[in-house]
């Protein structure tokens, strides 16, 4: 999903020697010129090669194109925005080493990312002791926010952490009401990848569908990277299974799909905002076609604000899906863009801008291009819609978007 951003300098000057703060830098005669201007970096996370990579460059993109809409609108005077964006390759390790190189480029004052909640739990505490503010657009896991005992006591971990996603203690069984009230499925067999999002995930379906009288086929792990799902095809065809419910990502449930209709298993795979990608639909083919994914948020393309986006997206022929979090990855970058508009005033970055950022933030509220954008004490986004999509004729279709009470 991308190539890569340029890396921030901000051009000496000839006549001044350049003044360095803690967290930015400027020249001494301001202007409105891009080389009189202070350079604030955002930092941007993600799969950029290999797994997941569709969706970490449509993150890449959206957080660019909202960087290029600041420029020129001269959003924050005396300011000027360069993107750096890290490849994580969707592996946490990486994801911290890419965290910590964040830090140390005292020009970032925010970033947007990663992609993957697994790789988030080993990035929180880097940024968060640096007082530097992280939003993702794509993290799902509850705890992430609100503590590993979430179900019981909420308490909220990192405060420099953000997300404009909705969390799966919503998606979860927002996938399982439509799979038992509309689609009148009785009998799913349950599948998950093993790492945090998808796991939990396929957890909190398969506590929503026995509540409401639904009934667990069987359940299975695969790994990230597996292309043979033979054995497990077998399983689930064995079990009478009406539907398989799959917790992860594209990368596997595009093969895992087109292997269990090869098989003659005629039954559709459900999964979660991991699997809603255009990649999935052009691996699996005509197999796809009846397959089902929930997603945050109402599609992109219907909203009156995004229109502009999509256009400039598709003008400027980036590659990643657009569609599945580049509005979130957008409104991210906005928030922190609007967060430094309030703390740096004509070029000037006080030494403790990181933190001002973190607390302007938590404050944010604006109509954004996916949909209203303010975050609650946890740090979660107070915008808590979803859809389901099905593939009709080879596309995504929304079936229904709405909200879900976790009760």
């Amino acid at each position: 999903m991308r190539p890569r951003s340029l890396i921030a300098i901000t051009a000496a000057l000839a006549a001044g020697a350049l003044t360095l703060t803690a967290c930015g830098s400027r020249d001494d005669k301001g202007g409105s010129d891009d080389k009189e201007n202070t350079t604030v970096v955002i930092g941007v996370d993600a799969p950029l090669t290999g797994q997941n990579s569709a969706t970490g460059l449509g993150i890449q993109y959206g957080v660019q194109i909202a960087v290029d809409d600041a420029n020129k609108k001269k959003t924050v005077p005396g300011v000027t925005f360069k993107v750096k964006a890290l490849d994580d390759k969707a592996i946490p390790a990486t994801g911290q080493q890419n965290a910590t190189a964040l830090v140390a480029n005292k020009d970032v004052l925010g970033v947007v990312g990663p992609l993957n909640s697994g790789v988030a739990t080993q990035m929180q505490q880097v940024f968060d002791t640096a007082n530097l503010v992280e939003i993702s657009p794509s993290n799902t896991a509850p705890e992430l926010t609100q503590g590993k005992d979430w179900q019981t006591k909420k308490s909220r971990p990192y405060k420099s952490y953000f997300r404009t996603a909705t969390t799966d203690a919503l998606q979860g069984g927002f996938a399982a009401q439509y799979a038992h009230d509309t689609l009148k499925k009785k009998k799913v067999y349950v599948v998950d990848d093993k790492q945090t999002y998808g796991a939990g995930l396929a957890k909190l379906f398969t506590s929503s569908f026995k509540k409401l009288g639904g009934k667990i086929a069987g359940t299975d792990h695969v790994n990230t990277g597996d292309k043979d799902f033979s054995t497990l095809v077998t399983k689930v065809k064995n079990s009478g299974a009406d539907m398989l419910y799959y917790g992860g990502q594209y990368d596997e449930s595009q093969i895992l799909t087109k292997q269990l209709k090869d098989a003659g298993a005629k039954i559709p795979l459900f999964g979660g905002d991991g699997m809603f990608s255009d990649t999935y639909i052009k691996t699996a083919g005509k197999t796809s076609e009846g397959d089902l994914s929930t997603s945050v948020g109402v599609p992109v393309d219907t909203i009156p604000a995004a229109k502009e986006f999509i256009a400039a997206y598709k003008a400027k022929k980036y590659p990643g899906d657009y569609g599945t979090y580049g509005g979130y990855s957008y409104d991210a970058a906005t928030a922190i863009i609007k967060a430094v508009g309030e703390v740096v005033k004509d070029g000037k970055v006080p030494d403790d801008a990181r933190q001002q950022i973190v607390d302007q933030v938590q404050k944010v509220k604006f109509e954004g291009i996916a949909g209203p954008v303010a975050f609650d004490e946890y740090g979660d986004t107070t915008n808590k819609q979803l859809t389901v999509y099905q593939v009709k004729d080879g596309k995504w279709k929304a079936v229904k978007s709405g909200t879900y009470d976790a009760g």
